[in-house]
């Protein structure tokens, strides 16, 4: 069926308006990052800089003690550490919750995937006193493992949920057959039912990355220093003093989304599959 010219011109002004209001901040932050101070401060604001200055990158990715530099690659090594590890940590767990949650279907075990879901749901706010207490009698407060145990609070049940959906849309009878063919349960996970959900997997990963990537709030709470802080803290940082270089936050905040948008080109293919996984089942 085709379109009427209307109905095309109204289907490219609403691709023109979303381009428009998703790249129109990250292009004036890639202008920002390139311009001189004065043309930030000038009236009429200029939007094309009269003189190109990249000497903020440089600053941002040189290690020299008491720099921009040497907090933002701490920063950058945090939030690697932490956002990877809490991904890692979550699937380990969110992976088995996940298959149990889609083959035992009562419940008992529906109530339990609901009760996991409203502590995803609870405000962070109102578990800042008994997360800071724990990582008080740990020993973990601004520390890296403790920020990772944190964001894990956060990441099991939305990938155990995910997953669960994932591993709903593969047959039954597969698993069936690796079991009359003497394949143990952990076996079975293994070989025959993580293969078939390896989309929604990889997905949740994505999405679990990314959550821990931006945290800001318990990141601020429980970290200090440069020992723990992530990047969104450093990048607060830089924004809290009274003579803000806003080139200086514009260049950390291109750099801290290059690692999400390089992770999502990688695993572009397995996001679309993993989204429409459980749409159709088998």
């Amino acid at each position: 069926m085709q379109r009427s010219a209307v109905a095309t011109f109204f289907l490219y002004c609403g691709v023109g308006l979303f381009l428009v209001v998703t790249l129109a901040p990250v292009l004036w932050l890639a202008v920002m990052s390139i311009s001189l101070p004065s043309d930030l401060t000038t009236k009429p604001l200029s939007l094309i800089p009269r003189h190109l200055d990249f000497s903020r990158y440089a600053r941002l990715l040189t290690f020299e003690a008491n720099s921009p530099g040497e907090a933002f690659l701490m920063a950058l090594r945090n939030s690697l550490a932490s956002s990877l590890g809490a991904t890692a940590l979550s699937l380990l767990v969110a992976v088995p919750a996940g298959w149990a949650f889609s083959r035992y279907r009562n419940r008992g075990v529906s109530a339990v995937l609901y009760g996991v879901l409203a502590t995803y749901m609870t405000p962070a706010v109102a578990l800042i006193l008994p997360l800071y207490f724990l990582l008080s009698m740990l020993g973990l407060l601004n520390n890296v493992f403790g920020l990772i145990l944190v964001y894990c609070s956060i990441l099991t049940p939305f990938t155990a949920w995910f997953i669960k959906s994932s591993f709903d849309a593969v047959p039954g009878e597969l698993e069936s057959a690796a079991a009359i063919d003497g394949a143990s349960t952990l076996q079975t996970l293994w070989w025959v039912t993580l293969p078939y959900a390896r989309a929604g997997v990889a997905t949740a990963a994505l999405f679990a990355i990314l959550l821990a990537w931006d945290e800001f709030f318990y990141a601020l709470l429980f970290t200090s220093n440069q020992n723990a802080k992530t990047l969104t803290v450093t990048i607060a940082d830089f924004a809290a003093g009274r003579a803000t270089d806003f080139g200086l936050v514009s260049a950390a905040g291109l750099l801290t989304a290059l690692p999400p948008v390089l992770i999502a080109f990688i695993l572009q293919k397995s996001l679309v599959a993993g989204l429409t996984a459980g749409s159709v089942k088998g």
